[in-house]
């Protein structure tokens, strides 16, 4: 607290820094199990 008496914008930059993080590994997930997931979305469609 001696340091950093005024820390309002840092909960603005966790926040940023978590989207960011999220977004890496959706886009990794989609990457590696895409396709797996396309194919089971049209055989349900398919099949309904």
């Amino acid at each position: 607290m001696l340091f950093y008496p005024n820390e309002r914008g840092q909960g603005f930059l966790e926040y940023g820094m978590l989207i960011i993080l999220i977004t890496i590994v959706v886009m990794i997930a989609l990457t590696i199990f895409g396709r797996a997931v396309g194919n089971l979305f049209s055989n349900v469609i398919a099949n309904v």
